[in-house]
């Protein structure tokens, strides 16, 4: 990574809060049906889980801002993942769940700009401002996925990958925790690893 790089990380990481859920608490929430929601995405499109009922949905947690996140994308695996998930006919849904009294606050125009300048593969973006998505599904940090099957049972709920890191060289060492889930739901096997402890910035609720 450049030291240009490497200062505005390490600077980022100190404007935000680090705290790894516990994989127990994230696994409260496996083998249940997941949420409904009903939600605008960032061209004002409702958006419902219900609309990709017999499919097998990605949500993953985003941020402007969080250096874990940008490493993710920077390193262009997240993108990768997005376009193989897509391929396999899986639906992948970014959200957005930060509230406008912060500084890294987008409008919906603005995110999806921003999102299609990261290239990502995501086939919605989806605007939580007031949280309300966010805590129906427990999201705690930026990147926070979950998986959720044909069925509308989650299936994974945890971090990205196995290695916490706010540098882009580091992520294609790291195994990629959400495509091993995806493997096993598309071969109709039990998800090995159903819940993980997610890493990253935490989410920007108002409260």
């Amino acid at each position: 990574m450049k030291r240009r790089d490497c200062f505005w990380a390490v600077a980022s990481v100190l404007n935000y809060v680090v705290v790894p859920m516990a994989a127990n608490a994230a696994q409260s929430s496996v083998d249940k049906k997941a949420p409904d929601f009903s939600t605008l995405d960032a061209n004002g499109q409702n958006r419902t889980l219900e609309e990709f009922k017999g499919k097998v949905v990605v949500l993953e947690w985003t941020s402007p801002s969080c250096p874990f996140v940008r490493a993710q994308y920077a390193s262009g695996k997240m993108q990768e993942l997005q376009s193989w998930a897509k391929a396999a006919g899986v639906v992948w849904l970014s959200v957005l769940s930060t509230n406008p009294a912060r500084g890294d606050y987008l409008k919906p125009q603005q995110a999806q700009a921003f999102m299609q300048a990261r290239k990502a593969q995501s086939k919605a973006l989806l605007m939580d401002p007031s949280g309300q998505l966010g805590h129906a599904y427990g999201a705690r940090n930026t990147p926070h996925m979950f998986v959720v099957n044909e069925v509308g049972v989650m299936v994974y709920a945890g971090a990205i990958d196995t290695q916490p890191t706010v540098d882009e060289s580091v992520v294609p060492t790291s195994r990629n925790l959400v495509r091993a889930a995806l493997e096993d739901v598309l071969a109709g096997r039990k998800v090995a690893t159903p819940a993980t402890a997610p890493y990253g910035c935490l989410v920007g609720y108002n409260a």
